[in-house]
């Protein structure tokens, strides 16, 4: 079992702005080697923005990203390739590529010049479908498939690419409760055992409390706070950023706190919560 090392990704004092509309200000944190580090926050924090400058896709403003120690911009666009994987909120395949297709195509950052894969490229697909629960499907075009299958499909494209960093974009958002918790099972394994590094956008606060070793509440485009679920995911910091009240409690069975939104009829400005009892299930 590998345990969190020094940091691998790092973001000093990033700033990034679409056009006139500041995004990220100022933003700063640091995610050692075989976390899982979760970023939440309400519709337009920036939590995709996040996600895609850590791949490059964007470029901050000011301030620096570092990449194992390294500037994310040094960087060829091959060597990214090999090291960071990415699962979009949505992904759109044009042609009906078969599911087996689509893995594969994690391996093409390993191949040299337009090689074919050899029988490590498919054992490594084929192990990547069996942990993502698509091993059934190998053979089904991509277009077939329910919105859920092809989000573990690509998923599945992203654990066979081997990286060393993995970002997520809410990559459970199609799925239903059993998928979204095996998904998050393997995530969690790999991070043990092989060191994966991943960064989660996500907004299932229950979730992340469950799976995350860290997280970060941002609110407005800057880091609101940052440190263990338990330190982050109190009453006041949700009730502040999310402007809205919530029961933080504890689920005795799993050892991690859980947070319930407040209907209308529930809401009281004037109950001081610190003063109530948390409840525990």
């Amino acid at each position: 079992m590998l345990t969190t090392g020094s940091a691998l990704v790092e973001c000093e004092g990033v700033r990034f702005a679409y056009g006139p509309i500041q995004v990220l200000t100022d933003l700063s944190l640091s995610v050692g080697q075989g976390e899982l580090f979760g970023l939440l926050g309400p519709n337009g924090s920036g939590k995709s923005t996040v996600v895609r400058l850590l791949s490059r896709v964007l470029s901050p403003c000011r301030g620096i990203i570092r990449f194992s120690g390294k500037d994310l911009r040094e960087y060829r666009r091959e060597e990214l390739a090999r090291q960071i994987a990415v699962v979009p909120q949505e992904t759109h395949v044009e042609l009906p590529f078969s599911v087996l297709e689509v893995v594969l195509m994690g391996r093409a950052p390993h191949l040299k010049g337009f090689g074919f894969e050899r029988a490590r490229d498919l054992a490594v697909a084929y192990r990547a479908m069996e942990q993502t629960g698509v091993r059934t499907l190998a053979a089904r075009k991509i277009h077939e498939l329910s919105g859920g299958e092809r989000q573990r499909v690509m998923l599945a494209r992203a654990f066979a690419q081997e990286p060393r960093l993995l970002l997520l974009d809410e990559p459970t958002a199609f799925l239903d409760i059993k998928h979204q918790v095996e998904v998050y099972d393997v995530v969690k394994e790999l991070c043990r055992r092989e060191g994966l590094t991943v960064v989660a956008a996500l907004h299932d606060i229950n979730l992340a409390a469950l799976y995350c070793d860290r997280v970060g509440l941002l609110r407005a485009g800057r880091l609101f706070c940052c440190g263990t679920p338990e330190e982050v995911f109190t009453d006041s910091n949700i009730e502040t950023v999310y402007e809205t009240e919530v029961h933080v409690g504890l689920n005795q069975s799993t050892g991690t706190i859980y947070v319930l939104p407040l209907a209308a009829a529930h809401r009281s400005r004037q109950v001081q919560h610190e003063s109530v009892p948390r409840l525990t299930i």
